[in-house]
C-alpha cells in the first residue's frame, strides 16, 4: 500500500485530486439542457448502476474533470430528501488519490468517519464516507485506480481513466479533450448557521482524508476548495464553484450564453442551486473572479 505522509499538523497527508463535484437537481432534463448551452460541453455518461439508490445521472466533462448531475425517481432517497430540504445544490465530492484501500483503513482504525459504501475490482478502490460530522455537508468519497504501464501516474494525468465515466476510454477521453479549454479551479463550501472557523473545517477535512490544508482552503493537485462562514437563513453546504476558461472568445461565449438564458448577475451565473465563477486562463492559471 502506498505510504501516507505526515504533515506539522501530524495528520497524513498523500496527493489528492477533486476528480468529480456531483449536484442534486429536481429536473434532470432541464439541469442537462442549461449546463450544455451554457458551458458547451456534453454527457459523457450514465451511469445505470445508480438506479439501485434510486437515481438517474449524467456526467459532463470539464477538461479532466467531471461534474455529476443526479436526480431521484423514487421516494425514500437521501437525494430525495436533501432536495425537499434545499433544493437543487450540492451533493458529494468525490477525490481519487493514490491508495483509497490505505486511507480507508487509516480512517477507519481511528474512528474517524463511517464508511456508507464500497467497493474494489480491478484497479479500482472507492469508498464513500458518512457526511455526518463532516463540514460542508456534502457527501465525501475517497476513490483511487492502481498504477498500470497504461496509466501511470492516475492523480495527476490530466485525462487518466475513471471508473465513473465507463469502459470506454477512448470515447469519455476524447471528450476530455473536446472541453479542456475549462477547467475547474474553486470550489466554496458554506458552514452551518453559527460555525465561524473555516480553517478548523479545513484541518479536519485535511485529517480524516488526507487533503493537505492551508488556511480555510484545501490544496488539492488540481484546484482548491475552501470553506466560508456559515450565513443565518442559509443551508450549510456547496456555495459556489469557480472554472477558468482558455480563450478570451469561448470566455465571451459562455457569458453571452448566460446573460441570454437570464441567469447571469453581478458576475455570477445561477445555476443548479449554487453561483458559478469564470474566470479567464492562461498558461499561468489566473485565478481572479469576473
Amino acid at each position: 500500500m502506498a505510504r501516507l505522509h505526515n504533515s506539522t499538523q501530524g495528520a497524513n497527508i498523500s496527493q489528492t485530486r477533486l476528480r468529480q463535484i456531483a449536484l442534486l437537481a429536481k429536473d434532470l432534463s432541464a439541469a442537462e439542457d442549461i449546463l450544455k448551452r451554457v458551458l458547451g460541453t456534453e454527457v459523457i455518461f450514465r451511469d445505470d448502476q445508480v438506479a439501485k439508490w434510486g437515481l438517474y445521472n449524467f456526467l459532463m466533462p470539464l477538461g479532466g474533470d467531471l461534474i455529476e448531475v443526479v436526480s431521484p425517481f423514487r421516494d425514500g432517497t437521501t437525494a430525495g430528501r436533501l432536495l425537499k430540504k434545499r433544493g437543487d445544490g450540492g451533493y458529494m465530492i468525490i477525490m481519487q488519490t493514490s491508495d483509497a484501500a490505505a486511507r480507508k483503513d487509516f480512517i477507519e482504525s481511528r474512528g474517524l468517519s463511517k464508511v456508507i459504501f464500497s467497493f474494489s475490482k480491478d484497479d479500482v478502490d472507492c469508498v464513500q464516507y458518512h457526511p455526518k460530522g463532516i463540514p460542508g455537508s456534502v457527501i465525501p468519497e475517497l476513490d483511487s485506480h492502481k498504477p498500470s504501464p497504461e496509466n501511470r501516474e492516475p492523480v495527476l494525468s490530466t485525462f487518466s481513466p475513471w471508473h465513473a465515466c465507463g469502459l470506454d476510454y477512448q470515447r469519455y477521453s476524447a471528450a476530455m479533450a473536446r472541453s479542456s479549454y475549462l477547467q475547474i479551479i474553486q470550489v466554496t463550501c458554506r458552514l452551518a448557521a453559527g460555525e465561524n472557523d473555516p480553517e478548523s473545517a479545513a484541518q479536519k477535512w485535511e485529517h480524516i482524508f488526507g487533503v493537505q490544508s492551508k488556511g480555510s482552503e484545501l490544496v488539492f493537485t488540481n484546484m482548491r476548495m475552501s470553506f466560508v462562514k456559515g450565513v443565518d437563513g442559509l443551508p450549510e453546504g456547496l456555495e459556489s464553484i469557480t472554472v477558468g476558461v482558455y480563450g478570451e472568445s469561448n470566455l465571451n461565449r459562455i457569458l453571452e450564453r448566460a446573460q441570454e438564458e437570464g441567469i447571469y448577475e453581478n458576475g455570477a451565473v445561477a445555476m443548479l442551486g449554487i453561483q458559478w465563477y469564470f474566470s479567464p486562463l492562461s498558461n499561468d492559471v489566473a485565478k481572479s473572479k469576473i
